[in-house]
């Protein structure tokens, strides 16, 4: 990673066939019980719209991620029924290791720029060994929560509890 630049822009800004690539990706599959299957070019494509819609909706959302120019996953925070605002975030697996850097940098945005008081991050029971990873980072574990009738373990993070161990 050293060297290499990181950068957040807007979903729609990615050609949908990367992102249905992304989407696609049956690495990443197991860990996102929600997805309904394959997703073609104009499935991918309404997708990002609708992830993208949220940032006139609620001042936040999604981001791509980009690294170097290149299209490596889409991650960020959106803003769920309880109010707070979800950190999320899929890699390709040629990304994957990368994940806790981006993750930061988002973080950072979402206390710095956005304002969060805090954020949650909701994982499917298919990602294991979590708790000590997001433990480092301030997350403390928060019950469940649900999503299409899917449970998710849920964890919260403050804006103190970050900046404490920024």
């Amino acid at each position: 990673m050293a060297g290499s630049r990181v950068t957040l822009e807007r979903l729609t800004t990615v050609p949908a066939e990367a992102i249905a690539a992304l989407l696609n990706e049956p690495r990443n599959a197991r860990h996102l019980p929600l997805a309904r299957g394959p997703v073609t070019v104009e499935e991918a494509a309404a997708w990002a719209a609708g992830k993208d819609a949220q940032w006139a909706a609620h001042g936040y959302g999604p981001w791509a991620v980009m690294v170097d120019g290149a299209f490596v996953g889409w991650g960020g925070f959106q803003r769920e029924d309880d109010g707070l605002a979800d950190l999320g975030l899929v890699l390709l697996p040629s990304a994957w290791g990368r994940g806790a850097m981006i993750a930061d940098l988002m973080l950072r945005v979402g206390f710095t720029e956005l304002g969060f008081a805090s954020v949650q991050v909701a994982l499917p029971y298919s990602r294991t060994a979590t708790d000590a990873v997001l433990a480092r980072w301030g997350f403390v574990p928060a019950g469940e929560t649900a999503f299409e009738g899917v449970r998710f373990r849920r964890y919260l993070l403050s804006a103190d509890a970050w900046r404490a161990r920024a």
